[in-house]
C-alpha cells in the first residue's frame, strides 16, 4: 500500500556511510516482508465486506455534511496511493469544503506519514495553519524549526549553496575588535539588527544559518517596525530589518550596495522605546555571484512586461507611500538575473548600540534622526570594508575554496582575509 523503501528509510541516521546505510535498509525492508502474509489473517474477507459496507454508510452521509463544515482543514494528498485514489478525493474535498487546503505529496504512497521524509508538524507550520488560538497570531504562533528541519534545508536543501557562497561572518566586539563568528553579538534580546537588502535577498539563508547554529537562535523579520515590532521586542526577539525594504532587494543596475533608506528614523524611536539593542550590519558578495541582465527600468520599456508589472503591483500592500522620491518606490518586479562562478559572501555586524535609557528619543524627532543618520554612515563604513578587506582574501575564488576542502574536508571553515 506503501512505498517499501521510503517506510524501510524512517529509522535510519543520516550521517552513516553508504555501506552501514545500504545494510540497514536490507535489513528493515527483510523485516517487513512477514507483515504482508498475515494481512489476510488480520482482515479476513467477510470482515473485509463489512467494514466496506460501513464505510459506505459513513461515506454517504459525511457527505451529505461537507457543506456545513467551517472549520480549517489540511488535506494531504498521496501522488503514489495504491489503495485510494487521493488526489481525485482531494480535489473533491477542495471545492466540497469551505476552508480548505491541499499539499500534495507526488512521490509518496498510501502510508503518507509513515514514509521517509514527511513531517507533519513541518507541513502545518508550513501550510501556515498552526495557531495557538482562535486568531492566528505571526508573532505568538511562531514556532523555530526543530532539529529535523534544520538538518533538512541546511545540511540537505541548501548544502550546496553554502559550500559555493562560503559565507564569512565577523562581528564586532564592545572594543573595536572584529573578530570571525558571532561573537561580538549579544547572546539575549532584544536585539534589532539593521543593515543592507541585497539583491533578492540572497543574503538572507547563510544569515539565518549561522544564527541558529552558533546562537541557537532564530532571527526573525520585520516588514515595517509598527506592524509587530512591539510584540518581539517584547519577547525579547534578535529581529531583522530593512529600512531599504523592496527597493533595495530589487535595485538596479549600478546600484549594488546602495542604501534606500526613507527619511523616516521610525525604528530608532522604538528601539529606544523598549530598550532594544540596535546592531548594524552590512554584506556584499552579490555582485561576485549574480548579474543584473534586465532590471526594472529595462521591463518596463518592454510591452506585456510593463503590463505585468503594473498589474502585480495595483493590488500590493504599501507601506511606504508617504515617502517621497525613490525611497518610497516599493514596486515589485521579477529581475532577469545570470549567475557567475561564485565569489564569497561576507558579513560584518558592527558595533551594539545600546538604546536601555534613551526613551527620550521617542518624543526627540531631532536626536532620533542624529541615531539614524549615525547607523546608516556605519552600514555604509562596514559595506566599504568588506568591499576593500576582500581584495585580501587568498580564497575568494571557487576553485581555490574547493582545492582546500577536498584538501581538509567539506566541513573544514575555509580561511579568509584578517580583519
Amino acid at each position: 500500500m506503501g512505498d517499501p523503501l521510503k517506510m524501510a528509510a524512517v529509522s535510519i541516521e543520516n550521517n552513516l556511510s553508504p555501506p552501514e546505510t545500504l545494510q540497514k535498509l536490507s535489513d528493515s525492508l527483510t523485516s517487513m516482508l512477514p507483515l504482508l502474509s498475515e494481512l489476510s489473517d488480520i482482515i479476513p474477507r467477510d470482515t473485509l465486506l463489512w467494514k466496506l459496507k460501513l464505510l459506505k454508510a459513513g461515506a454517504a452521509y459525511a457527505n451529505s455534511r461537507l457543506h456545513a463544515v467551517q472549520a480549517e482543514v489540511l488535506l494531504l494528498a498521496s501522488g503514489k496511493d495504491n489503495l485510494l485514489p487521493s488526489g481525485e478525493e482531494a480535489d473533491r474535498l477542495f471545492k466540497a469544503l469551505k476552508n480548505c487546503r491541499v499539499r500534495y505529496f507526488k512521490d509518496n504512497g498510501h502510508t503518507l506519514l509513515l514514509e521517509d521524509g514527511v513531517n507533519l508538524l513541518t507541513v502545518i507550520k508550513g501550510a501556515n495553519m498552526y495557531r495557538r488560538g482562535r486568531q492566528r497570531d505571526s508573532v505568538t504562533d511562531y514556532l523555530p524549526p526543530t532539529l529535523s528541519e534544520f538538518r533538512q534545508t541546511f545540511d540537505v536543501d541548501h548544502r550546496l549553496f553554502h559550500l559555493a557562497l562560503s559565507p564569512v561572518m565577523m562581528s564586532t566586539l564592545k572594543d573595536g575588535k572584529i573578530v570571525r563568528g558571532l561573537a561580538g553579538v549579544p547572546d539575549k534580546g532584544p536585539v534589532l539588527f539593521v543593515g543592507y537588502h541585497a539583491l533578492m535577498g540572497i543574503e538572507l539563508s547563510p544569515l539565518y544559518e549561522e544564527f541558529l547554529r552558533e546562537k541557537r537562535t532564530v532571527v526573525r523579520g520585520m516588514a515595517h517596525p509598527f506592524l509587530f515590532g512591539k510584540k518581539l521586542f517584547q519577547r525579547n526577539q534578535f529581529v531583522l530589518l530593512y529600512p531599504g525594504g523592496v527597493r533595495e532587494a530589487l535595485h538596479r543596475k549600478g546600484e549594488e550596495y546602495k542604501l534606500f533608506w526613507p527619511d523616516q528614523p521610525e525604528f530608532v524611536r522604538m528601539a529606544a522605546r523598549f530598550g532594544v539593542t540596535i546592531i548594524p550590519f552590512g554584506c556584499v558578495g552579490e555582485d561576485d555571484v549574480l548579474e543584473l541582465v534586465l532590471d526594472y527600468n529595462d521591463q518596463k520599456n518592454i510591452p506585456g512586461l510593463r503590463e505585468w508589472i503594473q498589474s502585480i503591483n495595483k493590488e500590493a500592500e504599501r507601506v511606504r507611500d508617504s515617502v517621497k522620491g525613490e525611497d518610497g518606490n516599493q514596486d515589485m518586479y521579477l529581475p532577469a538575473l545570470l549567475p557567475k562562478v561564485p565569489g564569497r559572501f561576507y558579513y560584518l555586524f558592527g558595533q551594539p548600540i545600546e538604546m536601555k535609557g534613551m526613551g527620550n528619543l521617542v518624543r526627540d524627532r531631532k536626536s532620533a534622526n542624529e541615531v539614524y543618520l549615525r547607523i546608516k554612515s556605519q552600514v555604509e563604513e562596514i559595506m566599504s570594508y568588506l568591499k576593500r578587506k576582500r581584495e585580501e582574501d587568498p580564497y575568494r575564488s571557487l576553485p581555490q575554496r574547493a582545492l582546500y576542502q577536498a584538501t581538509w574536508g567539506a566541513s573544514a571553515q575555509v580561511p579568509t582575509f584578517e580583519p
